[in-house]
């Protein structure tokens, strides 16, 4: 059988980080985030993600609903990248649509960090920059 090439192992380790995202531990999940702000920001994914843009949007809600602070932070950053890689298309529009209800819930919770918060405002008006289909 060949080898599989620098491709094939980039978008196993992707999928390893995917899978992260629903591991117990905080530092863990955290750490996945950062692989994947790290893959989503240096390179063109958009096969490999609209694939997997359902179980990412999955992940990543868990992600600002259970994490505190660099956790939710990181998971915004992730999904707005997201949104990049996804595009102006449906699927882009569609990540948006069902992750945006708890944008703003993060971004008017008083209690989540700043850096939480910070993080979801920018998803927020990035992704609506990109992907949202009404002009409102």
């Amino acid at each position: 059988a060949a080898e599989p090439g620098p491709e094939e192992e980039a978008e196993d380790r992707l999928r390893e980080h995917m899978d992260t995202l629903l591991d117990k531990s905080a530092k863990t999940r955290q750490a996945a985030l950062q692989s994947l702000r790290l893959a989503f920001s240096s390179r063109t994914l958009g096969e490999f993600l609209l694939e997997r843009r359902l179980t990412l949007t999955d992940s990543l809600e868990k992600c600002l609903k259970k994490g505190k602070g660099e956790e939710q932070a990181l998971a915004g950053t992730v999904l707005t990248l997201l949104c990049l890689q996804m595009g102006s298309g449906p699927e882009g529009e569609e990540v948006f649509r069902s992750l945006k209800p708890l944008l703003v819930s993060v971004l008017t919770d008083s209690v989540a960090s700043p850096g939480a918060r910070q993080s979801c405002a920018m998803a927020l008006g990035m992704c609506c920059y990109i992907a949202a289909a009404d002009l409102e």
